[in-house]
């Protein structure tokens, strides 16, 4: 038997579907999924096998092909209407999922949202390559970007900027120009011989990486294929590289364990 969960249908539950496995939605998405009487789902990113979690009578909405004023009339609809509303979402809504344009219009009728994290892409690909941003004296910060292109970047947010830093980077919906990619992050002071990692659909069965260096790194991606839904990973992290943590240390001590 489903177990009953009382969400409200008074606001619009904004879900993160996470990278593109279908299970590694959270419990209380998938759980939110099973009780929705309708799903508006981004159907150009979200793996579709999600909707499987769905009841047969559920109505779901594909808005790849909506404008903003169709998606929210739809939601303040359908809530008014004593509706559980789900947006699925891909990934994790903090990152490049323009829930606040959506949540503003459903503010100004009244109707407020609920924030369900999922798994971002980016813990997804590093996953997939079994590696860790944050390498102990390597790198200890990650910075998550994108070029510009029809959206554009705030004018202290170029890639070349942060490629001062030389930590580890992942670079979102980037990879349709690799090319241009490459020449911020050598020009912004990467050398050329810093690792990178191409990683197309995370998680998904289709995953396909390429690995390589900003010296070869672009011809590898057009080789393969790759124009979309990819992540570029770069930074030394991604190397040879690396010292064990002081955690478990045998002569560090902390609070758990004297040495």
């Amino acid at each position: 038997m489903t177990e009953h969960l009382d969400f409200d249908t008074g606001k619009v539950w904004f879900v993160g579907a996470g990278p593109g496995d279908k299970t590694l939605i959270t419990l209380k998405g998938y759980r939110l999924l099973q009780h929705a009487q309708i799903v508006i789902y981004a159907g150009s990113l979200i793996n579709k096998e999600l909707l499987t979690y769905c009841q047969t009578h559920t109505e779901c909405y594909d808005s790849a092909g909506m404008t903003l004023q169709e998606i929210t009339d739809l939601m303040i609809e359908s809530v008014n209407a004593g509706k559980l509303v789900v947006r699925l979402q891909t990934g994790d809504l903090s990152l490049y999922g323009s829930i606040r344009e959506q949540g503003e219009v459903l503010s100004s009728y009244g109707i407020g949202f609920v924030s369900v994290p999922g798994v971002s892409s980016f813990l997804g690909a590093a996953a997939q390559l079994g590696v860790e941003y944050t390498v102990p004296e390597v790198s200890q910060s990650l910075i998550i970007t994108r070029i510009e292109g029809r959206t554009p970047m705030p004018p202290k947010e170029s890639i070349a900027s942060f490629a001062a830093h030389q930590t580890s980077m992942a670079i979102f919906l980037s990879v349709q120009n690799i090319s241009g990619v490459v020449k911020q992050l050598t020009s912004g002071g990467y050398p050329e011989e810093t690792p990178v990692a191409v990683v197309y659909k995370a998680t998904w069965d289709d995953c396909q990486i390429v690995r390589g260096t900003l010296q070869d790194i672009a011809a590898q991606v057009k080789e393969a294929g790759i124009g979309k839904t990819a992540l570029i990973l770069v930074g030394p992290f991604l190397g040879d590289e690396y010292h064990y943590s002081k955690l478990y240390d045998a002569g560090f001590s902390h609070e758990y364990r004297q040495a």
